[in-house]
């Protein structure tokens, strides 16, 4: 059996052997932190990448979601997201060229009736991802422009995400499945062999929830959390085979919000993969663990 169809399976198994556990005391989910969730959070690193990666200053990832809905507890929600990446560099006059433009708008429908936190939710994403530059792709000798060279591509995505409580934890699991799919219109034609037109997508996100008591009641938020994906590229790649594990971008973090900070923590994580800085995706893999203070501002 080929590798990618195996590795497809493997993503989408989970999904609905997650086992529900129904009880009237455990927190609700509205489908605006199923959203939060989905779309990752704002971060900014220290300058203490570890890894096969380019020396940075800080990199900085602001995800501002704008919600359409008719009242907060909406099973129907549009949702505008502004999202864009930047860098800057360890270099002369601390430069920050070419960030990620990466808007996109949503539409997310609970199945559920209620925000119970068992619950079955759809999406579907078009998202822009660009650098803002407007230069050719490849330099005179041939070699990509990754200074100012044009990147500009156009996605699909359509997903499922799952949530429910882990009782033994007192933890609540979400866990995503998508799949991606680019325009071949919506790209360079000379891009095409080397970006992977189709991907599948899996996500999944541990928050524990520390015990309250009295008033704290009903105010929970949570303190640690664990948060990984896994992504399989398939089609034409780099001339790489079908079953090829380059094909793989894997990323697992870690966050921790101490109780003397309010609005933000702090987080390690570890990737592996073709970088997701606009054009730099066509250069050499990368494997970086870093560091730095993120915003999770869930509460359950």
């Amino acid at each position: 059996m080929n590798k990618g169809l195996i590795i497809m399976i493997i993503f989408l198994l989970p999904l609905p052997a997650m086992a529900q556990d129904r009880n009237d005391t455990i927190p609700q989910i509205r489908l605006s932190t199923i959203v939060m969730v989905n779309h990752g959070h704002s971060y900014i690193t220290f300058p203490t990448d570890i890894g096969d990666f380019t020396p940075l200053w800080f990199e900085a990832n602001l995800i501002p979601n704008f919600f359409i809905r008719k009242s907060k507890n909406s099973r129907l929600m549009g949702v505008l997201t502004p999202q864009f990446i930047i860098r800057m560099y360890q270099e002369e006059s601390y430069p920050i060229r070419t960030p990620s433009y990466i808007p996109q708008i949503s539409v997310y429908y609970m199945l559920s009736s209620k925000a119970e936190v068992n619950s079955l939710s759809i999406y579907g994403k078009y998202v822009h991802h660009s650098n803002g530059q407007e230069d050719d792709f490849y330099n005179e000798d041939g070699e990509i422009n990754f200074k100012s060279g044009d990147f500009s591509v156009n996605y699909i995505e359509m997903g499922l995400i799952r949530t429910n409580y882990i009782r033994k934890l007192n933890a609540v699991q979400f866990f995503g499945t998508s799949m991606e799919i680019v325009p071949p219109k919506d790209m360079r034609e000379d891009m095409h062999p080397y970006y992977g037109m189709v991907r599948m997508n899996a996500k999944f996100s541990i928050f524990k929830i520390p015990m309250y008591k009295g008033d704290d009641e009903g105010k929970k938020k949570a303190h640690f959390s664990i948060k990984g994906m896994g992504q399989w590229m398939f089609g034409e790649l780099n001339g790489w085979s079908p079953g090829s594990f380059k094909r793989m971008n894997v990323s697992l973090a870690l966050y921790f919000h101490p109780k003397f900070l309010e609005d933000i923590g702090f987080f390690t994580q570890f990737y592996h993969g073709l970088d997701y800085y606009n054009i730099h995706y066509f250069g050499p893999q990368i494997t970086v663990w870093r560091f730095g203070i993120m915003t999770d501002k869930l509460r359950f």
